[in-house]
């Protein structure tokens, strides 16, 4: 975040929804952001290694994924899809510390986590939709309009929901996990309901307030279907 920040810092100066954040309005120095970018790196690294020799051998990998995210609007309008994979990495890595493999199921955990993060990232971007076409940025709102990405955001959504059953199928699930699932349909659903005519005076409650939901809900599931397995009430 604090590369995506720096490196958007002029973008950022221009654009009337962002300029008041810490760098464009001098709460923050550059030098100071490049400190904190850096100790971050280092620390991430050293986390890697840490977990065992395969994390850190990938370690570059995701980094490149992670920072490379943040140049993606400048010439493709896929950069929410650069997003999701981005964050689709954390459960990709968790599995690996755990395991020290990739087993099938980990690779539908993180599709559902790629095009979850991208749908949720298409609607937050409509906000920008008018300013990114005048800057010559790309993304999905710019690309296909308001109505067009609401649609894309939706098959995304549709995607993650089938990738996270076919998570649950490959486990073996049981009632708890699919409660979990269930869970989490429904607050995607009440995602694209509460935008569904491109209405944007509650982005923030569906971006920040719903999409924050989606992991403890899905977890918890999990987490209750694994502790009766263990005779734990």
């Amino acid at each position: 975040m604090t590369f995506n920040r720096l490196v958007d810092s002029d973008l950022d100066a221009d654009n009337p929804r962002t300029k008041d954040r810490a760098l464009p309005a001098g709460r923050v120095t550059q030098s100071g952001a490049l400190v904190l970018l850096g100790s971050s790196i280092i620390l991430f690294g050293f986390s890697a290694g840490m977990l065992g020799p395969l994390p850190w051998q990938l370690a570059p990998l995701a980094l490149s994924v992670i920072l490379g995210y943040s140049l993606c609007k400048r010439f493709t309008s896929l950069a929410h899809v650069v997003l999701g994979l981005a964050l689709a990495g954390a459960p990709l890595g968790a599995w690996i510390a755990v395991s020290g493999r990739l087993d099938a199921p980990a690779w539908f955990l993180a599709l559902g986590v790629l095009t979850w993060t991208a749908g949720f990232d298409i609607l937050y971007a409509l906000q920008d939709e008018t300013f990114d076409r005048s800057r010559g940025l790309r993304s999905i709102p710019a690309r296909l309009g308001t109505r067009g990405a609401l649609w894309a955001s939706r098959a995304l959504h549709l995607v993650a929901l089938a990738a996270w059953a076919t998570f649950n199928t490959q486990l073996g699930c049981h009632f708890f996990s699919w409660l979990g699932w269930l869970g989490v349909a429904l607050i995607l659903l009440r995602e694209q309901w509460v935008v569904r005519r491109g209405q944007l005076d509650r982005i923030d409650h569906v971006f920040f307030t719903l999409n924050s939901l989606v992991g403890p809900i899905f977890f918890l599931g999990h987490l209750a279907e694994w502790l009766l397995g263990r005779g734990v009430s």
